[in-house]
C-alpha cells in the first residue's frame, strides 16, 4: 500500500469508491469532482495497491488550527487493514491544522479509536 496525494489519474477510482458507498455528489460531475479535490484549503490523498484506488480522504482547512474531513472511503476488501488510519496521519499535517472535525454515520467505532472528543453535531441543508 501506498499513500499519495491525490492527482488527475486517480479521480475514476475515487469515484467508483463513492459509488460503492452510494455517494452521489462527486460521481455526478467528474470534471467538477476533480476541481473540488484539488480546490484551495482541500487535501485529498488516496491509498494505492499498485495502480488501484483502494481508498482517500478528503478534507478541507484554514491551514492552521481546524480541518473537517469530508469525505473517506476505503474498497471494502481493504477495510480493517489499516488503511483508513493511514490515510489520516498522511492528510492530518499536510492541512496544517491541529485537529480535524467529521460527521459519521456508519464509522463510529473507527473514529473512536483515535485520540477524540465527542460533540453533538447537525448537518445544514440551507433552502
Amino acid at each position: 500500500m501506498n499513500i499519495t496525494r491525490y492527482a488527475e489519474p486517480h479521480l475514476a477510482g475515487i469515484l467508483a469508491l463513492c459509488e460503492s458507498e452510494g455517494w452521489p455528489s462527486l460521481p455526478a460531475d467528474p470534471t467538477r469532482a476533480h476541481t473540488v479535490l484539488t480546490a484551495p484549503g482541500v487535501t485529498t490523498v488516496v491509498a494505492l495497491d499498485g495502480e488501484q484506488v483502494i481508498g482517500f480522504a478528503y478534507l478541507q482547512s484554514d491551514g492552521h488550527i481546524q480541518a473537517h474531513l469530508s469525505m473517506m472511503a476505503v474498497h471494502a476488501s481493504y477495510r480493517r487493514k489499516g488503511v483508513g488510519r493511514a490515510l489520516l496521519e498522511y492528510a492530518h499535517p499536510l492541512t496544517g491544522a491541529q485537529r480535524i472535525d467529521l460527521v459519521t454515520d456508519t464509522a463510529e467505532d473507527f473514529y473512536a479509536s483515535f485520540e477524540h472528543r465527542t460533540f453533538s453535531g447537525f448537518r445544514i441543508y440551507p433552502s
